[in-house]
This record gives structure tokens, sequence and C-alpha cells, in this order.
């Protein structure tokens, strides 16, 4: 498992809460589900994460941020992910972290793989 501790304080962590309505606090949901690495793309080292019910899934923005700074905690759809750098996007964001995701010059370079189990911790 890679633990990936994250500060719960994104601008979209109420709009989140209220898609999720009757469900439980949505830091304690994210803690509490082991995600697994899909797949990776849109940037190098972002990986699309796994394991939320189809019940969570939540929209986009309907309109992207020009700029999401890197180590935002997003989710889109039933997907998770952590922007690696800072990049324009438009998932709802619900916390931060400091983990880095991509070192060129680390072996490997991605610190999430396809096939991975990721938890976040507070």
């Amino acid at each position: 498992d890679i633990e990936i501790p994250v500060v719960f304080d994104g601008p979209d962590l109420d709009r989140v809460a209220a898609h999720w309505a009757g469900a439980a606090d949505v830091a304690d949901v994210l803690v509490e589900t082991a995600f697994t690495v899909a797949f990776c793309g849109f940037a190098p080292g972002f990986g699309y994460l796994t394991g939320l019910p189809g019940d969570l899934a939540v929209p986009r923005l309907d309109r992207p941020r020009a700029r999401v700074p890197a180590g935002s905690v997003g989710l889109a759809g039933r997907y998770a992910g952590i922007y690696p750098t800072a990049s324009p996007g438009g998932w709802l964001l619900v916390g931060r972290t400091d983990v880095r995701l991509f070192d060129v010059d680390a072996d490997p370079p991605a610190l999430l793989t396809p096939g991975a189990t990721v938890r976040f911790t507070r």
C-alpha cells in the first residue's frame, strides 16, 4: 500500500458533501477507501484511482480551473486523483498533499503505477 497524507480542506469539499448527502463525512469516506491505480495519464505521475462506489460519483466542474496547484486531491466521476504538477483541471478539489508524485530522477519516476493500492491518511 502507498499511504498519502492529505489535508482535507479543498474548495469543493462542501460541494462533494452535498452530492454525498446521507453519506459519512467526505474525509472519512476517502480515508476508509482502498483505492487502486487503474491507469495513468493526463500528466506524468497522474494516477486515476478507482474504489469509490458508483453512488458517490461526482460531476466535473462546468468550467475547468485555469490552474490547480500541484498536490491537489480531486474527484471526478468515480475517480480520485492527485495533480502531480500545477495545471488546468476540472475535478472537484477536496484536499492537498505534499507527496511528490513524479520525479524524473527517481526509479521509477512515478510514485503511482497501475495496480498499486493507495490509501489516503490524515
